[in-house]
């Protein structure tokens, strides 16, 4: 059954991919957690500032936040207005996903593609964050997420096509 091996190989690389997210998101949230408390202890206890614990704290929120976006748009759970989908016939409804799953796909494309520019030119600028993160390096995230954002979106859009054809050939 070759069909059957090429969905199982392709399921675990999902999974593979999907844990890598959630342990680097974890990992990510917990340093912020450690990185903030020693911040705290150091300035109340010893009146002391950590340099740079500030700047890194900030760029994480950022990293975090990107991949919460990432993996909310794994479940297909991405913030939505949702007035009058669950009034519509399952075709239909099938078929307006589509259209907001590619309409989604070309903003989420739009912004990686802007973000990999604004990057590269960081890049080229030779900034820092701090004295041994490069500016660049910190906003990578920008067109990592939204690239991953829209290869999700293109997932949800083939099983939305699906539903959309599947249902129209029930309904004949």
């Amino acid at each position: 059954m070759p069909g059957h091996q090429t969905a199982t190989w392709w399921s675990r690389l999902l999974h593979g991919l999907i844990w890598v997210e959630n342990a680097t998101l974890i990992s990510l949230l917990g340093l912020m957690v450690i990185l903030a408390g020693t911040q705290i202890i150091f300035r109340n206890l010893l009146n002391l500032n950590l340099i740079g614990v500030d700047q890194l704290l900030r760029l994480l929120v950022l990293w975090v936040a990107l991949l919460g976006a990432v993996a909310a748009s794994r479940e297909d759970k991405h913030i939505s207005v949702d007035l009058f989908s669950r009034l519509l016939p399952a075709r239909t409804r099938a078929a307006v996903r589509v259209i907001l799953d590619l309409f989604t796909v070309g903003v989420c494309i739009l912004i990686a593609w802007h973000a990999a520019r604004f990057v590269a030119s960081e890049r080229a600028a030779g900034s820092m964050v701090t004295a041994t993160i490069p500016m660049w390096f910190a906003q990578l995230i920008l067109p990592v997420a939204f690239t991953l954002i829209a290869l999700r979106y293109v997932l949800h859009l083939v099983k939305h096509l699906h539903e959309a054809f599947t249902d129209r050939m029930t309904a004949k």
